[in-house]
């Protein structure tokens, strides 16, 4: 064993550092209770940073440090004395995130005296936090009698050995592993992070991250040179790997992507962090261990900028470093390593649908992104899976670990990390209501949706998986309004064939079980990206090369399409819509496609369908004042509200600080909607609307009150909306709602709630 220092300072042998390392090593590894441990590593440390005292704090709920354990101080003040995180010195360490090293503690304006500790005998103080995944679970300090100026490389070996103690405490050993995890559970504060509700409903589980942290078994090394030698060869890799996607042909034209893997690798090529990964092993580290000590280093103290630009370089660094964990750790670097708890919480920055769908659906109790949008795909595949999904929750990966408990709230768009026995007590009694909700929107499933004074308003789902289907038969579903043709594209490898989409389209009518289906013709483009679809990159993609778009510049891609769908509904109805028209010559060249693989069927000699009706989906405000000479040709309309509203207020609902500016119950959305329903009346054109403003109870009455008598949605808002139908007198919440779409209010919202409440309704 290595000996001891002598008592005199000279400051840490560059051997030390690793022989510090080592024997705090050999003390986790031992028998003991985790008291006399953390006792002697005190004592360990003290004596090889020639302190007089070492201290470890620990991080409580409620943003407590508890002084866990001592050596210098009383040992009576142990587990009896608490600062709060920004009180004293050590609080200032744990709210920074960042090391202290003070000559004189106590001149220190923020200096927090404990009579109890007997710390008034020393001057100098130094101290680190002991970081994890970038949050602050304690503090580990030093101090000395005399005024002493501690060096960068005092500091650097604080910060290793609090390192070794942050995984040892958060993952445990062999021999105490459940009374560590205990510790780490105890010592985190409860959080709540405010997002926004992408999929409606309630979830509990335990999280599981996208990109989870990699866990690394062999901190300590002590061979520095082969260690080196390990971390070179893997940036190597690394670099030869990001290379490799530049110049692949699916990212090699410029674009945004292109962007980002350029930035990755210029600072992937900074000497500056490899030198300091160098720096960490040669401290005593293992070079999996370094790349995680700088990493946690890079992220505490860029992670509290306020400059958006820093805090995005932060997320770089932490792609990179898992990039290089991966090529360090080989296939036990691989984030999909960790087991999927039972009832998971899924925590990711962002995701695409295929990626969700990778996950096994029967696991999974909610998903967290901090990005996202109520449109994005991964939020569309989720509402047809019934998952809870909240968007935009600021710096959630950074705050939660795997395996903590989590609530997740997305009807009132929160997050609850650690959430505490109350807000658990809540929790059930909120998942109580909404069973009792499904109890009552059970018993409506046979009744139809007829208001009061006898107007009839047809509920459809949207519809965008085969899983979507089975909400026909659970709500009573008159149909399908919208089914999104892109997604089943959007989760394969390559465009499918006719042949694949015309068993998929068979499929869909057959679990509809002869119920009508409208069946979108492909919407990609925009945000809708296909993985083996090269396109270049867009100012807006939203008004660009999408939808109709692309399959009139790309008719081949179309007919096949349109093909796979007539063979599909032999001797059945089949409706068409197509998405995104401007005006009215973009649907006759649709249309007479449809016509040219009718005639093409008829041809072949194959059983024809039995109904074809083509419709448009208004989305484009122009298309609306084309209503007169474009309803004679049509069999149907149907209103995107979602994109409608979008383009009529000029605002990107992918926009946070736009996302709630307006409302899609202003008069103005409402009077030029009611001018739609008028034309379409008039001409005796079916029509109907689909969006987020249908599967919403106020929004639907008031849809129901300007003329709309089919409405589209998700299927799990077909209850709610059919049970305000049923309570609704139509004729009386027309006429008050009529007389207020000249008013040049913001919104109607607060007066249609007030119209509900005279009438008994609940929404």
């Amino acid at each position: 064993m290595a000996q001891d220092p002598p008592t005199s300072y000279r400051g840490p042998l560059v051997s030390e550092p690793r022989q510090l390392l080592a024997r705090v090593r050999d003390v986790m590894a031992g028998a003991g209770e985790n008291q006399v441990q953390f006792d002697q590593i005190t004592k360990i440390i003290a004596t090889y940073m020639v302190a007089e005292v070492c201290s470890i704090y620990i991080r409580r709920s409620g943003d407590q440090l508890e002084l866990y354990s001592t050596q210098g101080l009383k040992p009576s003040a142990v587990h009896n004395t608490f600062l709060r995180v920004g009180e004293g010195i050590v609080g200032d360490i744990a709210a920074a995130g960042r090391p202290f090293a003070l000559a004189d503690a106590q001149a220190h304006p923020n200096f927090a005296y404990r009579p109890e500790t007997g710390e008034e005998f020393y001057s100098s103080l130094m101290g680190v936090p002991i970081l994890r995944g970038g949050r602050v679970i304690g503090v580990l300090d030093v101090q000395n009698r005399t005024k002493r100026d501690y060096t960068d490389e005092e500091v650097e070996t604080l910060q290793t050995v609090a390192m070794v103690l942050a995984e040892l405490i958060a993952g445990g050993t062999s021999n105490q592993e459940n009374e560590f995890t205990a510790l780490d559970e105890q010592s985190t504060e409860p959080i709540r992070i405010e997002g926004i509700m992408l999929s409606e409903g309630l979830g509990i589980g335990r999280a599981h991250l996208h990109s989870p942290r990699v866990n690394i078994e062999k901190m300590v090394a002590d061979n520095p040179l082969v260690e080196r030698q390990r971390l070179e060869k893997a940036f190597r890799e690394m670099h030869g790997a990001l290379d490799e996607m530049l110049a692949d042909k699916a990212v090699a034209k410029s674009g945004e992507h292109k962007d980002v893997l350029e930035t990755y690798r210029l600072i992937a090529e900074d000497a500056g962090w490899l030198k300091r990964m160098q720096e960490a092993i040669n401290t005593g580290l293992s070079a999996e261990a370094s790349v995680q000590k700088v990493q946690n280093d890079i992220r505490a103290r860029m992670g509290q900028t306020s400059d958006p630009y820093l805090r995005e370089r932060v997320h770089d660094f932490d792609d990179l470093a898992h990039r290089l964990m991966k090529h360090l750790m080989g296939e036990n670097g691989d984030a999909g390593g960790n087991e999927m708890p039972d009832e998971a919480i899924l925590i990711a920055r962002s995701m695409g649908p295929a990626q969700l769908l990778d996950y096994d659906a029967s696991k999974l109790k909610g998903l967290v992104l901090e990005e996202g949008s109520s449109t994005s795909h991964v939020a569309i595949v989720a509402r047809a899976m019934g998952i809870p999904v909240i968007g935009r929750a600021p710096d959630v990966l950074s705050r939660v670990n795997e395996r903590d408990l989590i609530i997740v709230d997305a009807n009132h768009g929160q997050v609850l990390i650690r959430p505490g026995k109350e807000a658990q007590n809540a929790f059930n009694e909120s998942v109580a209501e909404l069973v009792e909700q499904k109890e009552r929107y059970a018993a409506l499933i046979d009744k139809p949706a007829i208001t009061r004074d006898g107007e009839e308003i047809k509920l459809l789902i949207n519809a965008g998986l085969m899983i979507d289907l089975a909400h026909l038969e659970e709500t009573g579903a008159s149909g399908v309004g919208l089914y999104r043709t892109e997604i089943p594209f959007m989760v394969r490898s390559k465009f499918p064939g006719v042949d694949e989409q015309t068993r998929l389209y068979n499929q869909v009518l057959d679990n509809a079980g002869g119920k009508p289906v409208i069946f979108r013709t492909l919407d990609i483009g925009g945000d809708k990206v296909l993985p083996y679809w090269e396109v270049e990159a867009e100012d807006n993609p939203s008004m660009g090369w999408r939808a109709i778009r692309v399959a009139l510049d790309r008719p081949a891609l179309l007919r096949r399409q349109l093909r796979a769908m007539i063979r599909a509904a032999a001797g059945r109805d089949l409706y068409i819509m197509f998405p995104m028209v401007a005006e009215v010559s973009e649907f006759v060249d649709a249309k007479a496609l449809v016509d040219k693989e009718m005639e093409r069927e008829k041809q072949r000699g194959a059983v024809m369908p039995r109904l074809v009706e083509v419709g448009v989906m208004l989305e484009v405000p122009s298309l609306a004042f084309q209503l007169p000479a474009l309803c004679p040709l049509v069999d149907f309309i149907s209103v995107g509200s979602n994109d409608l509203c979008q383009f009529l207020f000029a605002s990107d609902r992918g926009n946070p600080r736009l996302s709630s500016r307006y409302d899609t119950l202003s008069p103005v959305v409402l009077k030029f909607l009611k001018s739609i329903t008028d034309a379409c009346d008039l001409a005796g054109v079916p029509v109907s609307l689909c969006g987020e403003m249908a599967g919403r109870p106020l929004e639907a009455m008031a849809l129901a009150a300007i003329g709309f008598r089919r409405l589209s949605m998700t299927g799990s808002s077909i209850g709610p909306v059919k049970e305000m139908i049923l309570g609704l007198q139509l004729s009386a919440m027309r006429s008050a709602i009529e007389a207020h779409l000249d008013m040049p209010d913001h919104s109607l919202r607060e007066t249609i709630s007030e119209l509900a409440r005279l009438q008994g309704i609940s929404v």
